[in-house]
């Protein structure tokens, strides 16, 4: 993550935004920017194309985010899915374009180890949501954040 935005981490903390402390988020916001980076040099590939990958990748955090601030572990394990599947769907985009060599191999290959990185954890997170469910642990959703807590009693 850009050093200059992880100052905004400290900032505004609330119980709905601590999705900014999962790594899977963080990794998932980096795959994005690589992804975008990438795509801006790429001259040759259609605005349609670019498009599509774009929305693909950026589709992992947010689903991340969102299965996260539904505050329901089902809802989390189900939006987990659905970024696993955008993490498919984007890396099926580059493979092609790799393949078609619109891309570098290089750049592949390192977009394949980060790729790789972060959907595993991501798979993990959600073996481990799942067991908590069939143990019928119970997400904690009492909105209570101790350094309100503290300040105001």
């Amino acid at each position: 993550m850009d050093e200059d935005f992880s100052k905004y981490f400290e900032k505004n903390k609330n119980v709905n935004r601590g999705f900014r402390e999962l790594q899977v988020w963080r990794e998932a916001i980096e795959l994005f920017v690589i992804v975008k980076d990438m795509l801006k040099s790429q001259k040759e590939i259609s605005f349609k194309i670019k498009a599509q990958i774009e929305d693909s990748i950026l589709s992992v955090s947010s689903n991340i985010a969102e299965g996260y601030c539904r505050r329901s572990l089902k809802e989390n394990i189900q939006f987990n899915a659905i970024a696993l599947a955008s993490l498919g769907e984007n890396y099926s985009q580059i493979f092609a374009l790799t393949n078609s060599r619109d891309i570098e191999t290089g750049w592949f290959e390192e977009y394949d180890k980060k790729h790789y990185s972060l959907e595993n954890k991501l798979v993990k997170l959600n073996k481990v949501f799942i067991s908590k469910l069939k143990n019928k642990d119970e997400w904690k959703n009492d909105y209570i954040i101790k350094e309100m807590v503290e300040s105001y009693d």
